[in-house]
């Protein structure tokens, strides 16, 4: 049972916090100060340290060094940027804001365990950047609480089930294959992969295919001999060569040529690479971990990639889920963009108001993590106050999506209701009477109309015909804009 101590000088939060973890199968320990911690304990034998930031005598800081690597989790009603940021420097491992949510902190606790569990006795805990509502977020390069040594923000289920096949995937040499949309972070799964791997301290290449010209994406990879055709007056080794020993990121690898696919899966296959204009092949040893936002058997099966590349690549296949489906993580992921904007424009005062939150947590974005980057980002630069409201955010949002679902589920039972005598429905469940009501009446009803008639706004409207695959009547999207 995991052996947690309470340092905090308020009577009725130390006890209501202690009950809280009792309850939950831990064994608690509290004190009311640093130096009655140091009295009555052995500090560095507990497996977490939960303490607040302004303590009689001394901060709660102080106990990271009195811990000797023990995690310290630092909570506090000074809630800010500056206080965060000097605590994470100090080498706490999360912060949490008072008054916190149960839930909350149990997540905290049970994710802050479970780190130091899995990772290495040796390892000391990695610095954070803090979330600007007073909790820590990662920094860009940095493991979080939240996934340990992985350094991708997010804990959701899918999340966690992506982190647990990086840490077996990551310490071997077997190609891997990244899967996932546009902007979901295929580059930073990349990048943990590596950092796990041997090959840590060797370089990571990332190549984006799709910026490459076709003409020179052979050159680049590969290199080239001196006159190997025009313009080369040197030779060059190419960007395989320097990853020699390392790992090789090639993104969106959907988009490479079939010639260089052919040059690529002799480096696979044999480990050796030819330059450009040359006819001697040379060894290396490179690991590749390739990405891409396409179905490459489908291309495989259409001639447009090689199907032998393809069972070369799809060794080990990771998916990436969309921000959309990734739960509360969307709300963790802005506020650690907030911090970071924040930090850079020299404000600590910026948060989201509620209905910002609701906005970004129920808000689809189709740009996944680099939109909401971009959003936040965006809205820190215009706020002129300390609250950002969800109109600075730029997001064409009317009404949460979860409300405009439920609202629609609503208006469609009682369309099906009340037409049950006029039309058979058969049946019909909600999505396919939605299907039917839009595909009968769209030739004479805008879209404004449809969505008035079901009760929803035209972007919920939009977004169920996407989902089910149902186009809009051409004469019905010109006369509508």
């Amino acid at each position: 049972m995991p052996h947690i101590l309470i340092v905090e000088d308020e009577t009725i939060i130390r006890s209501a916090l202690r009950r809280l973890l009792e309850r939950n199968q831990y064994q608690v320990s509290e004190a009311g100060s640093v130096q009655e911690a140091q009295e009555r304990f052995s500090i560095a034998t507990f497996d977490l340290i939960v303490s607040d930031l302004r303590l009689p005598g001394a901060p709660g800081t102080e106990l990271i060094k009195l811990g000797q690597g023990t995690p310290v989790l630092i909570m506090t009603s000074y809630a800010s940027l500056r206080s965060a940021v000097d605590s994470m420097k100090m080498g706490a491992v999360d912060y949490i804001a008072k008054p916190f949510d149960h839930d909350e902190m149990l997540q905290a606790v049970a994710r802050i365990l479970r780190d130091r569990q899995n990772a290495p006795a040796a390892a000391p805990a990695p610095a954070a950047e803090p979330r600007a509502n007073g909790k820590a977020a990662p920094a860009d390069k940095a493991a979080s609480a939240a996934n340990g040594e992985i350094g991708i923000i997010g804990s959701c289920p899918p999340m966690q089930d992506m982190y647990s096949k990086i840490r077996k995937v990551a310490p071997t040499d077997s190609n891997v294959l990244i899967q996932g949309e546009s902007g979901t972070g295929k580059e930073l799964v990349a990048r943990a992969l590596h950092n796990l791997s041997r090959r840590a301290k060797a370089p990571m290449i990332s190549v984006n295919c799709a910026a490459i010209p076709e003409t020179l994406i052979e050159s680049e990879l590969f290199g080239h001999e001196k006159g190997a055709f025009t313009g080369a007056s040197a030779g060059r080794a190419g960007l395989v060569e320097a990853a020699d020993g390392g790992t090789l990121f090639l993104d969106e690898i959907g988009e490479l040529p079939l010639e260089a696919q052919a040059r690529l899966l002799r480096v696979l296959q044999e480990g050796e690479i030819r330059r450009v204009g040359s006819v001697q092949s040379q060894k290396v040893d490179v690991r590749l971990i390739a990405a891409t936002h396409r179905d490459l058997k489908n291309l495989a099966k259409a001639g447009q990639f090689r199907e032998d590349l393809y069972y070369r690549l799809h060794v080990i296949a990771l998916k990436l889920p969309a921000l959309r489906e990734r739960g509360s993580d969307v709300n963790e992921i802005a506020n650690a963009f907030l911090a970071r904007q924040s930090a850079r424009i020299g404000r600590d005062d910026l948060h989201f108001s509620a209905e910002a939150e609701q906005a970004i947590r129920h808000y689809s974005w189709p740009g996944n993590v680099r939109e909401l980057e971009n959003a936040v980002e965006r809205a820190v630069i215009l706020s002129e106050s300390a609250e950002i409201s969800a109109d600075m955010l730029g997001i064409d949002i009317e009404l949460s999506d979860l409300e405009e679902d439920d609202i629609l589920d609503n208006a469609l039972v009682a369309a099906s209701a009340s037409s049950a005598s006029h039309e058979p429905t058969e049946d019909l469940s909600l999505e396919d009477y939605f299907q039917h009501f839009v595909l009968e009446h769209q030739d004479h009803m805008t879209e404004t109309e449809l969505a008035r008639k079901l009760g929803v706004s035209r972007k919920c409207l939009w977004e169920r015909r996407q989902r089910l695959g149902i186009p809009r009547r051409k004469s019905n999207a010109t006369s509508d804009n």
